[in-house]
């Protein structure tokens, strides 16, 4: 098997190779490196533009995810249908149907977590394309009775907050963030607020639990994404220096007085704002858990990201031994707003092999009769198949699949069409449907219904997309379960799948597609 991961050229860092498609596939550099050509791909780019070139770009608009073709992903297994019977369901053709297939799950430490669709969007930040389409995103997971988690850094990030004594004690932001979910929440789904090392100091996880009423908290380790703290671009000096007033890493160092003239006199335009990075330990994590418990956190969660497998080891043992409701594990190569692009695709355990090890170390604290965490896995997953595939590898653990990139895309594609569309600017794709939102999409007169016309006429029209999006995969899924003669989540097991390479049996532990049901076909055939 061969996979190139030269990458010194890529959409993502917006360059390119002057030869195309013909370069060396270790370094990614052209065959032949010519005197004289402008260097635009990652190299030259690099020479002219320095630590810059680290990141996707143009930031605050766009998402990334790793290129990177891994040896083994869920395209390597196949989901399994049968001819025989029903689970959760009368084995009758009048009543096992499609849309009888219930996807209801179930989150917290017992059970108080109700999710309409097993899906989780992960930690949306402080990056501006999140910011931006926020309201869109919540509200749409509010009406699909889904999780939603507020990423790191919103308090410190918003430039109203007011800070006293080093704690946070009012964040319009984040007031606004949470009431873009609450104002449509209707029982299912949930929102959670995230804490890194900053939010931890701040006070926000008290804050929002004290003064907003947030029942859920997420303590975050880290992400598939990237093996450092969170980071963001600032386009003015005064936001750099307010930034770097409220402890972030800010570079270049906003207070030198000669990066403030470099900056004035237009040799760069954006300052790089970073979060530290955190330090796990036994007893401070379980101390943790217990004072936002004690200070009113009604449900505390865990996100890890894609560590080397002792970490995923310690995030098992930890989630187990505090009793933690959620347990988000979230695999290399997902997407994000502003992560490095070479350390997206080169850094930490693909999804795939993160999953494996998870359900080994889950067997591992089950068969000794501790307490299992819900699981939530997260990594690149964007569709119906993705879903049924990552819950019936995690079975019975994993509860919910968590999305980020592909939510936000529905978010960002309603709001986009739903303005054109108000604005009399229907892109061509969709003036054969109409030119009124209820017929360009096709979700928004059931939404109408079901909301009532008042509050649809408030709604965001981003979430029409969102909720579009995520109805998309409840069918798809339920197809799937219906081929499975599986008509409820907790019937899916892992024998629902079967790998389609030996590699990908190894490292699974799936049945290769050749020995499935190998004893059960010979006592078939007598």
């Amino acid at each position: 098997m061969t996979f190139s991961n030269g990458l010194n050229a890529s959409a993502a860092t917006l360059t390119r190779l002057r030869t195309g498609e013909s370069n060396c596939p270790f370094s990614g550099m052209c065959v032949t490196c010519l005197d004289g050509c402008p260097g635009l791909c990652e190299i030259g780019k690099s020479a002219i533009r320095g630590k810059e070139i680290l990141y996707p770009q143009p930031f605050g608009k766009m998402t990334s995810a790793s290129q990177k073709d891994y040896p083994i992903d869920y395209s390597h297994f196949n989901i399994m249908g049968t001819a025989v019977g029903a689970y959760g369901i009368e084995a009758d053709p009048d009543k096992a149907i499609f849309p009888a297939v219930n996807l209801e799950s179930f989150a917290g430490a017992n059970g108080g977590i109700k999710l309409d669709l097993p899906v989780v969007i992960a930690g949306m930040g402080s990056t501006d394309v999140a910011a931006n389409n926020w309201s869109h995103l919540a509200a749409g997971a509010a009406i699909c009775g889904i999780g939603i988690v507020i990423g790191e850094n919103v308090c410190a990030m918003d430039p109203n907050s007011e800070i006293k004594n080093g704690r946070i004690i009012h964040s319009p932001n984040m007031a606004k963030r949470i009431s873009d979910f609450t104002d449509w929440y209707s029982g299912s789904g949930f929102i959670a607020v995230q804490g890194n090392v900053e939010d931890t100091a701040l006070g926000v996880q008290e804050y929002v639990i004290d003064k907003l009423g947030v029942e859920a908290i997420e303590l975050k380790w880290g992400q598939g994404a990237k093996d450092i703290g969170g980071e963001v671009k600032l386009n003015s000096l005064e936001r750099a220096l307010q930034l770097k007033g409220r402890g972030y890493i800010v570079l270049p160092d906003p207070t030198n007085p000669a990066v403030q003239e470099a900056y004035k006199a237009g040799a760069f335009k954006e300052f790089e704002r970073h979060s530290r990075i955190g330090f796990v330990e036994y007893d401070s994590f379980m101390n943790r858990v217990e004072a936002l418990r004690n200070a009113g956190a009604k449900y505390v969660m865990l996100k890890t990201g894609a560590y080397r497998p002792a970490d995923l080891a310690r995030a098992v043992k930890y989630a187990s031994d505090a009793k933690l409701d959620l347990l988000t594990v979230d695999g290399a190569g997902g997407g994000t707003g502003m992560s490095p692009w070479r350390m997206m695709n080169e850094w930490g355990v693909p999804t795939v092999y993160l999953q494996a090890l998870l359900v080994k170390y889950l067997d591992k604290l089950a068969s000794r009769g501790a307490y299992v965490p819900p699981v939530a896995i997260a990594g690149g997953f964007t569709l119906e198949d993705h879903m049924f595939k990552g819950l019936a590898m995690g079975a019975p653990y994993t509860r919910a699949i968590g999305m980020s990139r592909s939510a936000l895309t529905a978010a960002m594609v309603g709001k986009n069409v739903g303005e054109a569309i108000k604005s009399g600017k229907i892109p061509n794709e969709y003036k054969k449907h109409g030119d009124k939102i209820e017929q360009v999409f096709i979700d928004a007169e059931e939404l109408k219904s079901n909301l009532g016309a008042e509050a649809y006429g408030r709604l965001p029209v981003g979430a029409i997309g969102v909720y579009s999006y995520f109805e998309r995969l409840a069918q798809g899924m339920r197809q799937f379960m219906c081929g499975a003669r599986k008509f409820s989540l907790q019937h899916i097991t892992r024998d629902d799948l079967v790998a389609i390479t030996k590699e990908a049996a190894e490292v699974s532990g799936i049945n290769y597609v050749m020995d499935c049901d190998a004893a059960e076909a010979e006592e078939i055939l007598g």
